[in-house]
């Protein structure tokens, strides 16, 4: 209920709780973000640059915004962001073409991101319910992910995003297959660790 009145008065034009909310999704959109430049633009844009854009559009478009929900708003946000990556995308190729079509995609992609985060700590013998409560853990996941070393960060992303192969995570971090398998468990350590602080901040 919290998130549904801040959800509220930022429609009715309150700024401290529309800040309150963009700043409680912000290591979330810029995991999901992450993941789509090293996709689709290969490093040439910061994710933080993409995360900081679409909270300015949230801020010029809340009033606009027809939900009240939490999922809602989440989307909303995901909507915005998705035109930031196609635009962003778009200048780099050298069109500015609008095609529907990418944006789409890239949402689509950035949902199954998403999928990826909430599923990542959920055990896949778990029952139905706890991994419907996995997927939506997706936001504390990926706020856990953002704050690991670099290093950890970019192994578990290629690994459980991207779903490479140990082989391949070690080409594309120039390591070797056993350095590689060694620096992902000490990663998944310190993500559970860092998962249940977290988690327990947001309680």
């Amino acid at each position: 209920m919290i998130v549904v009145d801040q959800i509220k008065r930022a429609k009715c034009g309150d700024e401290h709780s529309l800040g309150a909310l963009l700043s409680s999704y912000e290591s979330y959109l810029r995991m999901l973000a992450e993941v789509q430049i090293g996709r689709s633009l290969q490093g040439k844009v910061d994710a933080c640059d993409l995360v900081q854009e679409t909270f300015l559009e949230a801020h010029r478009s809340i009033k606009r915004f027809e939900g009240c929900e939490p999922q809602q708003f989440v989307a909303w946000l995901k909507a915005i962001l998705s035109a930031r990556i196609a635009n962003t995308i778009r200048h780099y190729v050298g069109t500015q073409s609008r095609d529907v079509r990418l944006e789409t995609r890239i949402h689509e992609e950035l949902d199954q991101s998403s999928q990826s985060f909430g599923g990542m700590l959920v055990d896949p013998n778990c029952s139905p319910s706890e991994q419907v409560a996995g997927v939506e853990q997706a936001k504390l996941v990926a706020e856990a992910v953002a704050r690991l070393p670099d290093g950890y960060r970019q192994a578990i992303l290629l690994r459980h995003i991207e779903g490479l192969t140990f082989p391949e995570i070690a080409r594309v971090m120039d390591k070797s297959v056993d350095s590689v398998e060694k620096l992902w468990l000490r990663a998944m350590t310190q993500l559970k660790k860092t998962f249940d602080g977290v988690e327990r901040h947001a309680q």
